[in-house]
């Protein structure tokens, strides 16, 4: 089966390509004999006649720089990096397009999408109901017998001309002898009657594993919907008993995904586990990737405890075998989190009532945090409330008091949607950063339901975090809750705005797209300890960045979605090129596996914006 992504490089010399582009200044000056001399202070790559937005303070925009040895050598004019150009330089004409440092997702579960990325249908972009259910018809036609079609996040019924959910009669009509699952957000899952029958979810128990619904009807059947009340993790649970993949298909799935996310202008990513990654099982994959030198996204890792009642036992004997900054810039160790101990997890399902701590929260994860402390290792906290912040902060102060009144260096506190003034003062105090995420405007309308319009505005406070000089990094929180799109987030910061077209913020709580960029790059920078050395185009710092398809700091507020890249590069390397910039694209990768796969139909950015 044909891979519509692939795209097959075709590359020509410097001198052809330097000639036809009419290239100025020392290097077309010089005698053919010079020009022939490979110096060492040419330039690795040079890209030239762009909209350059750097997040360099000093120097906001240019219109040129040089990469050498994967750091940005020299930013400038076109004359300032002219001298740099030599023999074997690649010389990028950006055309007048923008230019961006390479995107940092600094919360996410990037590592476990790549394992499932090749068998999901994606809803992420789409606007109205019945084409998601013709999407789904779609599959039934490829998807082989006694494998599932699933719909795992990304979406929201707000996103929807209809405004609503599908029901399971249109499910079930749609596709009768398939299994299917749609996973929506942490709230609830959809199981067709193929599905239930699979699971053989009428004879489990309506409280399955404590943690989460098994609706049932009068005659004591599954109904199809399963609710994460008062947790998501019999969502999860589900999630494991679909089929798997080979570590093969695996591999590839994570190049395949890799790509989408370079192809939106991501380079880097903060992973925030997730469940069912247990380390280091669950990992093998993405370590198998970077060894191959294949990784095309760097990959920040922190550890996510998946047992109740196990979570210390854990980290003990993970302390033993990894310590935080273990890898290299491609894939590094990181801390714990963002689950650090069930007690503590309180779930954002915004159409349900507040969920409580468990009410031995301070047994369970006091003695996490202080080993943590001990041994140097920041963590990640999932912490959704204002009301469960200050019962856990508590404990960080108590941490801290014990040592010199800080906690480990890049310690991060994961959400924090409904932070009081009061609380973002004492994480300013701990030296703490937050991550923040979209995941609000996916629910926007069931939280003014829940809480009012007015608490909204500041859900969450990203002005006054940034008031106060607490590091900020922006994120998604993808993918079983948002679309791992970094420009669904970045056009929520700068405009406010919900999936749906809620207008959720004033000006008091909205960035230009300065500031929302700045947080996508720089800011989410210090969430791997990378603050100073990736983030914006300046001398020194890692050689990422995105040349975009539109000047996404001029177009209207509508279009801002519909950004992605032309051409991406890591470490000084293309790793994505199409349209105008084809001709640098990289090595096709193998087609995706299986070969029904949804990736290869529906559903998925590139089908979108790139055919």
């Amino acid at each position: 089966m044909k891979n519509q992504y692939s795209f097959d490089p075709t590359r020509r010399n410097f001198l052809k390509e330097s000639l036809a582009a009419g290239v100025t200044g020392a290097a077309m000056l010089s005698p053919l004999s010079n020009l022939l001399a490979q110096s060492a202070d040419d330039a690795d790559m040079v890209v030239r006649n762009a909209k350059v937005t750097t997040i360099d303070p000093q120097q906001p925009s240019a219109e040129a720089f040089a990469i050498k040895d994967g750091l940005f050598l020299r930013v400038g004019s076109n004359s300032a990096v002219a001298d740099l150009v030599g023999p074997n330089t690649q010389v990028i004409d950006a055309q007048g397009h923008r230019v961006i440092p390479g995107l940092h997702d600094s919360h996410t579960h990037g590592i476990r999408e790549g394992l499932h990325y090749a068998l999901e249908l994606r809803w992420d972009w789409v606007d109205s109901l019945e084409e998601a259910l013709a999407m789904l018809a779609e599959e039934v036609k490829y998807t082989p017998k006694g494998q599932w079609i699933r719909v795992v996040g990304g979406f929201s019924w707000e996103q929807f001309r209809e405004k609503r959910m599908p029901t399971l009669e249109e499910i079930n009509q749609v596709a009768p002898n398939h299994p299917v699952y749609i996973f929506y957000l942490y709230a609830y899952g959809m199981l067709n009657k193929k599905a239930v029958e699979t699971l053989n979810y009428d004879n489990e128990p309506i409280g399955l594993y404590h943690k989460g619904r098994i609706e049932k009807d009068k005659r004591g059947r599954a109904t199809g919907i399963i609710t994460a009340a008062p947790s998501g993790l019999i969502m999860y649970k589900t999630l494991t008993k679909l089929p798997t993949k080979t570590k093969k298909q695996e591999v590839l799935g994570t190049r395949h995904f890799m790509n989408e996310l370079n192809a939106l202008g991501l380079t880097s990513l903060s992973d925030a586990g997730g469940g069912g990654m247990q380390y280091p099982d669950a990992y093998d994959v993405i370590y198998d990737v970077h060894q191959q030198g294949l990784s095309t996204v760097r990959v920040g890792i922190h550890t996510f405890p998946q047992v109740g009642g196990q979570e210390l036992a854990d980290y003990q004997r993970w302390a033993k075998m990894v310590k935080p900054g273990d890898g290299d810039d491609m894939l590094r160790f990181i801390g714990g989190g963002e689950n650090i101990c069930w007690a503590a997890y309180d779930y954002e399902i915004f159409a349900q009532e507040r969920p409580l701590l468990d009410s031995n929260v301070r047994e369970v994860a006091l003695p996490i945090y202080k080993l943590l402390a001990e041994n140097n290792w920041p963590w990640r906290q999932h912490i959704t409330y204002n009301e469960s912040a200050e019962i856990l902060l508590d404990m960080y102060e108590e941490v801290a008091k014990a040592g010199d009144g800080k906690l480990p260096q890049g310690t991060i506190i994961d959400h924090g949607e409904t932070f009081s003034d009061k609380t973002l003062e004492r994480i300013a105090e701990l030296g703490l950063g937050i991550a923040i995420q979209n995941r609000i405007c996916y629910q926007a309308e069931d939280f003014v339901k829940q809480y009012g319009a007015k608490k909204l505005a500041q859900t969450p406070p990203i002005k006054k975090m940034l008031s106060m000089g607490i590091p900020v990094g922006g994120g998604t929180d993808a993918t079983r809750v948002t679309s791992y799109n970094p420009w669904y987030s970045i056009y929520w910061l700068a405009t406010g705005k919900s999936r749906g077209g809620r207008q959720m913020y004033g000006d008091d709580n909205i960035l230009t797209r300065d500031e929302a960029l700045q947080l996508w790059t720089v800011g989410s920078s210090w969430f791997t300890g990378d603050l100073g050395k990736k983030g914006a185009i300046q001398p020194g710092q890692l050689a990422d960045f995105a040349i975009l398809n539109q000047d996404v700091m001029t177009v209207q507020d509508s279009l801002i979605p519909r950004t992605h890249a032309k051409l991406t590069a890591v470490d000084g390397k293309i790793v994505h090129a199409y349209d105008t910039f084809q001709k640098f694209a990289p090595k096709a990768l193998p087609e995706v596996s299986p070969d029904w796969s949804p990736l290869y139909r529906t559903g998925d950015f590139r089908r979108l914006y790139l055919t």
